[in-house]
């Protein structure tokens, strides 16, 4: 009974070490295999490191609001009889926009401007008296209180007509009509909204690290997608005299040319604020390089000598690198990289280190630090 179990024993230590050759001997023919593998050859577009001379800039999302602007309203009520404007339409200051009825205050006025002829008139009488002592002084001062009070009557109803008769507070375009006519209005209901919008207000903010390089009167490019390829220049006119406690930004103010009115309040930009200093970089297009959480590299093609074979041909070397400032379809390389290197512009995900390649730049996209995508 014993030897046989010690015969089943080896029976099975025998076929474990079979199985174990045979998977030794699998395993080693998938090393050599791996080893002896050469990856077949990539056909890439390069690009040529080169140092540029970058602009200083600082860029942030901006908001358009107008140098002047409201929404006229009336202040006080009454029933609308005239509207004067045409919406969407520029008008001068002083320009009459909206007319509410002033019959009760036209039919009052003829007889308080009547009433301070006659006061005048006493008034004048009772000076001249006074002055020959032939009427007392309480007299005269009565006469020369009606006539103050007569004029004061007057005065108040023209102001009560000026005040139902609303105009253009300053030039610029009109918007929407909010009123209609025959509408009863109340005090402070919206009429019209006017706006000047040449020249026109940009506001945005920049971290307070900025402020040592920012003053007034330096210059700023704002753009927008709904004038694509244009670009509306202006200057800085307003630091912030405090920063924001919350975010640590620091609020700006530029006033931008509008020429045509393109611009309108409430639109967003993209601002760009043009430091008067220069920098020499060295770029490279953003395409090239591979984004990764441990890093961030390239791949850099270099000639390669084939052992085998003796001849030489293009291969690629993985490159970290540490990045800087993007601008446009650039991005700057702070360390990692020399200038005349040549590296892979575009496909960088698709390729492994060591792999060989082949340079084909015809298809190879045009970089612009001030790219104008076509909007299909």
């Amino acid at each position: 009974m014993k030897k046989r179990i010690v015969l089943a024993i080896l029976g099975v230590l025998v076929v474990a070490a079979i199985l174990a050759g045979v998977k030794a001997w699998q395993i080693g023919k998938m090393i050599d295999q791996g080893k002896a593998y050469v990856p077949p050859t990539e056909t890439v577009t390069a690009y040529q490191v080169a140092t540029q001379q970058w602009t200083g800039a600082l860029t942030a999302i901006g908001s358009l609001t107008a140098v002047q602007g409201v929404t006229v309203a009336a202040e006080v009520p009454g029933k609308v009889v005239e509207i004067a404007f045409q919406p969407g339409s520029s008008v001068r200051r002083g320009d009459l926009l909206l007319r509410q009825d002033t019959s009760v205050e036209e039919a009052q006025l003829p007889g308080a401007e009547a009433a301070v002829v006659l006061a005048r008139a006493n008034f004048e009488r009772a000076r001249a008296l006074l002055a020959e002592h032939a009427v007392a002084r309480a007299e005269f001062d009565t006469a020369q209180a009606t006539l103050s009070q007569a004029e004061a009557t007057v005065a108040q109803l023209k102001a009560a007509i000026a005040r139902k008769t609303v105009r253009a507070p300053f030039a610029g375009r009109l918007g929407i009509r909010l009123v209609n006519l025959g509408q009863i209005l109340r005090e402070g209901e919206s009429i019209v909204s006017l706006q000047t919008l040449d020249p026109i207000f940009v506001d945005f903010a920049l971290p307070q690290q900025s402020l040592s390089r920012l003053k007034t009167g330096i210059a700023v490019q704002a753009t927008t997608d709904a004038w694509p390829g244009e670009t509306f220049g202006g200057a800085l006119t307003t630091i912030n005299a405090e920063v924001d406690a919350a975010t640590r930004n620091i609020r700006l103010q530029a006033t931008l040319a509008n020429p045509g009115e393109k611009l309108r309040p409430g639109m967003f930009v993209q601002a760009r604020v043009v430091l008067p200093d220069t920098a020499e970089v060295l770029a490279i297009p953003s395409s090239a390089v591979l984004y990764a959480p441990y890093g961030d590299s390239v791949y850099v093609i270099e000639d390669r000598k084939d052992e085998q074979t003796g001849q030489t041909g293009k291969a690629l070397r993985q490159q970290f690198v540490r990045l800087g400032e993007k601008r446009g379809d650039f991005v700057a390389v702070l360390s990692g990289l020399k200038a005349s290197e040549t590296v892979v512009s575009s496909g960088a995900f698709k390729l492994r280190n060591g792999q060989a390649v082949v340079v084909d730049n015809t298809l190879s996209p045009a970089f612009s630090l001030e790219p104008k995508p076509e909007n299909n």
